[in-house]
Formats: C-alpha cells, structure tokens, sequence
C-alpha cells in the first residue's frame, strides 16, 4: 500500500468497544491510526459524562474525525431475520424517535466539523409496489435533507440488499448529498452477491469504504463468518484495483466486529493492508 493510501486509513470507534472517551483515546492510540469514523450516538448520550469536551480532548491528542455513524433504536442482529424486521428506519413504532435521534446527531455532525455521516437504512424493497418502498423513500428524504441543510453528505451502509436494489433506490430518491459507505464484508455476510461487481455497480455512490473481510455462509438463511481482515474471500488487490479505476480518494475505515481482541486485529488488519502492493 502506498503512503498516500496508508495516510487515508481510519478506525471505526465502535470497534473499540470502548467503555468512555478515555478508554477510546488509549484503544485507539494503541491500533498506530490516528484517523476515526466516530459513532455519534454515545457522544450524544453522554455529553455530559463519559463522553463530555469529546472535541477538544481529540483535537489535544491529534486525533482527526474523518466521518460520523449513527444507529437507530432497536436493531437486533440475531439473525438476518431478525435485523430485517427491525434494522434502520424500517420500524413504524421508532421513527419518532430516530427522527429525534437523528436531527440531534446531525446538530453534533455540525459541531464535531464533520462532512459526511452514515448510517444502515435498513433493508430497502425489491419493488416500488412494496407498501414500505414509499415510506422508506419519504423517511429517507427527510434525512437527506436534514443532512444537507447542514451542509453534509450522507451515506447508507452496504450489504442488506444487492447491489442493483440499492443502486435503483437511490436513483429513485434522487438527493446528490446521499452516497454509499461500501463494506466489501458486508456484501458476504449478508449473501448479497459479489464485492468486487457490487463495488463496479455502486461506484457513482461511493463516499466511503469501510475495510473488514468475512467468509460466505454455506447455510443460506444465516450469517456468513466476520474474520480478521485479510485472512476471509474479500479480493483485496481487486477491491483497490476498482477503487483505483473509480479515482476513488476517500477515507477507508478499518472496521472489526467480532473477536475479542479488536485492537491487535486491526493492527493486523493496518499490517496487513500496508504489505499488499497497490
């Protein structure tokens, strides 16, 4: 990896599983990245505790945020099932309160600098005849413009739904501040296709990648396996090949889920990315 690609790597926050602010500062010196995709939603519900002057203690230790993550009420991965029922802004009876959520984490956007936010849509019909195509498609609107009336992008996360479905939702919702932050392990965990035709396919969308690795189920009807970055079926020369031909020049986000040693995984992960020749 080249220096001028190795200097565009993040980490994701929440890979941390960080306890406070001062956990996440330590966690996060000790992966040797001092770039982050910071979740919003602790800093906003703890403004006043754990998470309190978060700008000012990152500005001190020379951390720079480079995007934010929202999530929304009641998300459960379980099973595909169950993260389809209740993922992003799918469920009636937490809108309300995502609004709410999302118009105070976009205030926070605003304050932390920050340009561009992301967050999972939730799973986004096949058809327009679906009865939740229209009400996603107003929900997500709102949110859109919400963004942009601040002066920020916003990104939905890769993975639920193949490439094309997603593609044609967002030339359906038509709003320029609206991209894609494209998770190649997504697309595997998810079963969704390939990574490397969905990243060919979404490419006019592409505002951010997050860099984690998974392996395929062999159970259709369940999760694929998250793995160590490196060691799973991503195509990582290919993967930076389509980047390179998209001139893509945004933030890769290094993103650990599972295991329960996330800062030597991605260092493994950085150790790894820095050895491959693109």
């Amino acid at each position: 990896m080249s220096a001028a690609l190795s200097a565009r790597l993040a980490v994701c926050s929440w890979s941390l599983q960080p306890a406070s602010a001062e956990d996440f500062f330590e966690k996060l010196a000790a992966t040797g990245i001092s770039r982050v995709s910071i979740a919003l939603d602790p800093i906003r519900e703890n403004a006043g505790g754990a998470w309190s002057n978060f700008k000012e203690h990152a500005a001190r230790r020379g951390i720079t945020c480079v995007s934010g993550m929202m999530t929304a009420i009641g998300e459960d991965y379980s099973t595909l099932e169950s993260i389809k029922r209740t993922g992003g802004v799918v469920p009636d009876e937490h809108w309300e309160g995502n609004w709410r959520n999302f118009q105070a984490n976009a205030d926070l956007a605003v304050h932390l600098g920050l340009k561009f936010v992301m967050f999972h849509a939730g799973f986004l019909p096949h058809e327009e005849s679906d009865p939740d195509f229209a009400k996603l498609l107003d929900r997500l609107s709102r949110i859109a413009d919400l963004f942009a009336a601040r002066g920020m992008a916003i990104g939905f996360e890769t993975g639920q739904e193949t490439a094309d479905t997603l593609a044609a939702f967002l030339r359906k919702l038509d709003r320029p501040n609206v991209g894609i932050n494209f998770d190649p392990a997504n697309m595997l965990l998810y079963d969704k296709g390939d990574p490397i035709a969905a990243l060919r396919t979404l490419g006019p969308w592409l505002r951010q990648c997050h860099l984690k690795d998974a392996t395929r189920t062999k159970v259709p009807g369940t999760w694929g396996e998250e793995v160590v970055l490196g060691t799973g079926q991503v195509d990582w020369r290919a993967f930076f090949g389509v980047l390179r031909e998209l001139n893509f020049t945004g933030d890769l986000c290094i993103e650990r889920e599972a295991g329960a040693q996330r800062v030597a995984d991605i260092r493994a992960a950085r150790a790894y990315l820095e050895s491959l020749p693109v």
